[in-house]
């Protein structure tokens, strides 16, 4: 599931080289956290938040043939940012 995430992502952004995706296993779930560069948080998210959605469906669907629940987090890179 992490490398379908890390595909999907650099599929969508500028900056293929910075996607990151960590996988934290719980004993029911799989947190997905998914790291980008700043400027392509955009367009992982989409409209109104519908990529994300998309991506967070594929996830809920190709987990049922598992057994397994994933979340996707998608996590803002607070360092990247110029400090004010």
């Amino acid at each position: 599931m992490k490398q379908l995430v890390e595909t999907v992502c650099k599929a969508l952004v500028d900056n293929p080289d910075e996607v990151k995706v960590t996988q934290i296993d719980g004993e029911q779930t799989t947190i997905l956290e998914l790291r980008v560069n700043q400027s392509d948080l955009g367009k992982v998210i989409g409209k109104q938040g519908r990529t994300a959605r998309a991506v967070r469906t594929i996830l809920a669907a190709a987990g049922m043939k598992q057994r397994r629940r994933y979340n996707l987090e998608i996590i803002e890179n607070f360092e990247d940012r110029p400090k004010p």
